[in-house]
């Protein structure tokens, strides 16, 4: 079964295309934003029954170069067929569509990114016939973006980037420069954001990070996810539920970013009733190194 990270690593390409050159870009490579783009049939099944399936497949016209069509795999771990695979789809591709073939492999782990970004020759070892090289995106060459105004140069970027790094650290810091910028995003624009996200956060602990910034900080948009997220506040009633429910959220987060959390912290936490403050602390909850950090200003 495909999981929502698989499908959020290569479908945010067929949401922004133009996302492969500013990932191009970061890795080193220099492919010109396209002036046009044209997403593609993934069926590469040959007339005998054997289906194959590239995840995401763009044909990209830019100004200056001739067009070029770009695969997009999500890998979730190691493949020992899988370069076989992506060598067939890069003749087939050539071979049906007469354009040249570019691979990017996204992933959300450094083993599995490093795994894929080995070049492999195909052929005798006196003359290989055949190198496969796919560009790689992953936790290892994606920026960490934890700065709103980085953000805001390069949304789509910014989405990716925090769907690689579902594993760092400070993925709290950087789930919260998104929100921080979705704020004042039209809504048409904030949606797609908002669900790829969701998607790509999978069943990490990320993804109960995401959602709570979503209820905290969009609580205006009607995508599916803050419609859920709203359902389930309505459910708790009263201003006393919304302070219990956050101040529960605040100690979730502490402890899930492994922040030792004292009694008489925790008993500060739950005790609080003012629903601003306790909106404060959760903010500092995703960055803080230690319960101290989240009542730094009293």
């Amino acid at each position: 079964m495909v999981s929502s990270p698989h499908e959020a690593m290569h479908r945010i390409f067929q949401d922004y295309p133009g996302l492969f050159s500013g990932v191009s870009e970061v890795l080193g490579v220099d492919f010109g934003p396209p002036t046009s783009v044209t997403v593609l049939p993934t069926d590469l099944t040959e007339t005998r029954p054997l289906e194959r399936r590239i995840d995401t497949l763009l044909r990209l016209e830019t100004e200056h170069d001739e067009p070029l069509l770009l695969a997009v795999e999500a890998q979730g771990k190691k493949d020992p067929d899988k370069p076989a695979s992506w060598a067939y789809y890069a003749s087939y591709l050539l071979t049906k569509y007469r354009l040249q073939p570019m691979l990017l492999v996204v992933c959300q782990d450094r083993a599995t990114a490093e795994w894929a970004a080995r070049p492999v020759r195909f052929g005798p070892r006196q003359w290989p016939l055949l190198t496969l090289r796919p560009m790689v995106a992953g936790p290892h060459n994606m920026p960490v973006i934890t700065d709103p105004a980085e953000v805001r140069k390069d949304l789509a970027l910014a989405t990716l980037s925090a769907i690689t790094h579902v594993a760092n650290p400070d993925v709290g810091a950087i789930l919260k420069a998104v929100t921080t910028v979705l704020r004042d995003t039209p809504q048409a624009l904030a949606d797609p954001v908002i669900e790829l996200i969701a998607q790509g956060m999978g069943k990490h602990p990320a993804a109960e990070l995401w959602r709570k910034l979503v209820a905290v900080d969009l609580s205006f948009y009607k995508s599916p996810l803050s419609e859920e997220l709203r359902a389930e506040g309505r459910n708790k009633g009263r201003a006393e539920g919304r302070a219990e429910g956050r101040a529960e959220d605040i100690l979730f987060i502490l402890e899930r970013r492994g922040v030792d959390v004292p009694d008489e912290a925790r008993a500060h936490i739950t005790s609080c009733d003012d629903l601003d403050v306790l909106r404060q602390w959760l903010d500092r909850a995703l960055t803080a190194r230690s319960a101290d950090e989240v009542f730094a200003d009293e």
